[in-house]
Formats: structure tokens, sequence, C-alpha cells
């Protein structure tokens, strides 16, 4: 297990999904808060004092959109980092405008391996 002190927002309506992503992401040592919709994430974030350095979000959710979750929370933390994960494939996901050119998308299914490699990616990332 890997230690460090960085917190996750977990966004998946998925409930199975969301389960062995956060199992996933708390063995390697982050802190994760959980939500199963983008308003459920939004109040988690207006209570959350603490510093939350990545919004990991399922792209197509009911309601409300990973992408548009991420545009509202990052009003509120204009620091946070964002990992998309998608069914749909890459070129799907970017032409049918689900995310913005660019963003980093983390296609299911993924193992551990594949979601810690992610997270590290983007919490690396310059900006």
């Amino acid at each position: 297990m890997r230690v460090t002190a960085e917190t996750i927002l977990l966004v998946e309506d998925e409930p199975e999904v969301r389960t062995l992503a956060r199992e996933f992401l708390e063995e390697h040592g982050y802190r994760v808060l959980e939500a199963p919709s983008g308003s459920a994430a939004l109040d988690l974030v207006e209570r959350e004092t603490g510093l939350i350095h990545l919004l990991v979000t399922d792209v197509v959710m009911p309601h409300m959109s990973g992408p548009e979750l991420a545009s509202r929370v990052m009003a509120l933390r204009p620091s946070l980092k964002v990992l998309y994960v998608s069914g749909l494939t890459g070129k799907t996901v970017v032409c049918e405008g689900a995310v913005i050119p660019g963003a980093v998308v983390l296609h299911k299914p993924f193992t551990a391996e594949d979601l810690a490699r992610k997270v590290r990616e983007v919490l690396e990332r310059p900006g």
C-alpha cells in the first residue's frame, strides 16, 4: 500500500463499480469521498473543509453528466484535477462532446492497477 495524503472525490452511479473503485483507491492509500450522483457530490464538496485533489467521475450519469459535474465542482475548487471514467470508447466520448478534448479518460472495465496508474498520472500533471 502506498501512503498518501491525497483526497479523491469518486462519483459513480453504479454501486458495484463505485465500491470496487473506492476499495482500489483506499488500497493505494488515498482518502476517498464517494457519491452516487452529481448532486450528492456537490453536497459533499460544499461540506468538505479539506482539500480535494482529484475528482474521479463517470462520464454518463443520470441527471448530471460527469463533465457538467466537473465544471460545477471546479467553480468551487479551481485547483481540482479531473479523471473521467467511461464505458464508451475514446472517440465516441469526445465526438459526442461528453468530455472536453484532451481530458484524461479511463475506460471501463479497468483493473486496480489501471486506476492507480491513471490517478497518479493526473495528480502529477502540472497545473
